[in-house]
């Protein structure tokens, strides 16, 4: 497994990191023995940073993680790990809690779930608009010289959050949706994070399936499924987005390559600053995913691949007005 590294003077990870969002929220109906299986088939793969959030399943995916994790090396993978989102007992998003005590409270009760003394890196989900972000960080910074966190993360951040931050303790890594139509960190975010010395842990690089190349809009979806109201799967949206994908296809198909392998290939060539995260949910996509790493695209590829695909050519937001709303990462 290739490896890069989260900063200047960072944490070394590799190249693709296993988003496990997906095992436990947020996609419909899982299958809890293959979640554990496609966790070790990614870790017998070389995959080591490991992504997560105390929120995801409300504790089930930190739980599910600490079950697959029993018996391996504790210093074999890296736990990434998300807190701060508030939700009540039916699902609802209820904001955002990012108080000093309320971040160390979180932390507890993580270690506990996912049976380990530490965590590699921790990260607000979101910027708490309550909380000023120099007393979160100040928080964690108290959980590094305590021995229970070893990096300062962040989320959905922007530019000036960023710096607000990193003068307070350094940052190892913005997490933060990045793709071939989502490329609204190139402007402003992506510069500043470079400047820093901040590496990306890049989530959404399939833009949650829309360009795997196997989304169709015959797929059913079930309720609980986030894409069932994500404004790019919707209606003209979906339409447009799709036609996109079938540009890329034809791309992949003179590589001999999946589209999906393509658009996270594009990801891994953007910089190796940047540490794309993949969700896969089965052993088959992750197999998948993988050999995006045997691709090399030259400059002409890329060339061709933007011109099919420019930035900003996305229809619909990536998330719904009130998902939008909560993202610091889009203020102006």
């Amino acid at each position: 497994m290739k490896l890069r590294t989260l900063g200047r003077d960072g944490l070394p990870v590799s190249a693709l990191g296993l988003g496990c969002m997906g095992m436990s929220d947020m996609y419909g109906a899982t299958e809890r023995s293959e979640s554990i299986a496609t966790v070790h088939a990614a870790l017998d793969a070389g995959i080591t940073l490991l992504d997560t959030g105390d929120f995801y399943g409300m504790g089930h995916n930190e739980m599910l993680l600490g079950e697959a994790l029993a018996g391996r090396p504790r210093d074999s993978y890296q736990l990434s790990v998300k807190f701060g989102a508030q939700r009540g007992p039916d699902g609802q998003w209820l904001g955002y809690d990012a108080r000093p005590a309320a971040v160390k409270s979180a932390l507890a009760y993580s270690l506990k779930r996912l049976r380990s003394d530490y965590v590699d890196v921790y990260r607000p989900a979101r910027l708490d608009p309550k909380v000023p972000i120099e007393d979160t960080v100040g928080a964690i910074g108290d959980l590094i010289k305590g021995g229970y966190v070893r990096r300062l993360g962040l989320s959905e951040m922007g530019p000036q959050t960023i710096r607000r931050a990193h003068a307070v303790l350094p940052v190892g890594d913005l997490q933060i949706e990045y793709s071939l139509i989502s490329r609204g960190i190139e402007e402003a975010i992506l510069p500043t994070c470079r400047e820093l010395g901040i590496g990306i842990t890049a989530y959404g690089v399939l833009a949650r399936g829309l360009i795997s190349g196997h989304w169709s809009k015959q797929r059913s979806t079930d309720p609980r499924d986030f894409r069932t109201h994500s404004p790019r799967f919707q209606g003209d949206n979906l339409d447009h987005n799709l036609a996109l994908v079938e540009l890329l296809r034809e791309l992949a198909q003179t590589r001999g390559v999946s589209v999906a392998q393509l658009a996270i290939a594009w990801a891994l060539a953007r910089g190796e600053d940047i540490v794309p995260l993949i969700g896969a949910r089965t052993r088959h996509r992750l197999q998948e995913a993988l050999g995006a790493l045997d691709i090399t695209l030259s400059a002409d590829d890329l060339v061709a691949i933007e011109r099919a695909v420019p930035a900003g050519v996305a229809a619909g937001e990536r998330y719904n007005t009130q998902g939008m709303a909560s993202l610091d990462s889009e203020r102006k």
